[in-house]
């Protein structure tokens, strides 16, 4: 298979990091739908085993930080030709500001946001090289375009999957495989929920949206279906900001 014919490809088998909840569950919905083999990952076993079984797809509980997990779990799924990482987290209220944001908590945001990604591509790219091509799909932020305020660790970290996501479309974009990363804005899942519930942060939130509404999960669904379609084929090492013009402004 020559790095041209590889990237015109319908994804057939993927993996789903993040998959119990969010964007991560409605992108396993989506490509389920769409009739893509799917292995779910995540580390809440009781609703990754609903969605597993909602689907028909395969569980695997497992911690994205830890190398020996992940590499345990992408062994046991076999060649892939989609990867999607979900999985990531905002941190706690004490992740705020640079100088109070307490080293444990840097540490953990890094560990799931940035490791985590870095595990994943790192367990499934010598297949996807053997198999002459692929597609990782990497879940960043317009956070790592610019900076939310108070959240030092979590802009940290998605401007680092921006980057890893570039150096991988620039190794192995000779071997067919190509990097995208998706920017959402602010998306109503379980993790921006504390914030969307109150009245008052939602209004001031969709204030500053042109678009006029918080994003939901199926809106980067949708999208992620549409790259592992093959439509977007020349697209490689790019971010795609889905954020209802929030960075226009």
């Amino acid at each position: 298979m020559t790095a041209e014919s590889a990237q015109r490809w319908t994804a057939t088998r993927a993996i789903v990091t993040g998959a119990a909840s969010g964007i991560g569950a409605a992108t396993a919905r989506r490509l389920g739908a769409a009739g893509v083999a799917l292995a779910l990952l995540d580390r809440e076993p009781d609703a990754l085993a609903a969605i597993a079984s909602e689907l028909g797809a395969a569980a695997y509980e497992v911690d994205v930080t830890s190398p020996i997990a992940v590499d345990d779990a992408v062994a046991r799924v076999g060649p892939i030709d989609l990867l999607v990482n979900a999985a990531g987290i905002t941190g706690s209220h004490a992740a705020g500001t640079c100088h109070e944001t307490p080293d444990l908590e840097w540490e953990r945001v890094i560990a799931v946001n940035l490791t985590g990604t870095f595990l994943l591509c790192h367990a499934v790219l010598p297949a996807m090289i053997a198999a002459g091509g692929g597609l990782i799909v990497n879940l960043a932020s317009i956070a790592g375009i610019v900076a939310f305020p108070g959240r030092c660790a979590y802009s940290a970290s998605k401007g680092g999957v921006l980057m890893l996501t570039r150096s991988i479309a620039v190794d192995y974009g000779g071997s067919g495989i190509r990097a995208v990363a998706i920017c959402p804005g602010m998306i109503h899942t379980p993790m921006t929920d504390w914030r969307l519930s109150d009245p008052a942060m939602h209004e001031e939130i969709v204030a500053r949206i042109p678009q006029g509404r918080v994003g939901q999960p199926d809106d980067i669904a949708e999208t992620i279906a549409l790259l592992g379609s093959g439509a977007m084929a020349y697209m490689n090492g790019a971010p795609l900001i889905l954020d209802g013009g929030w960075t226009a402004i």
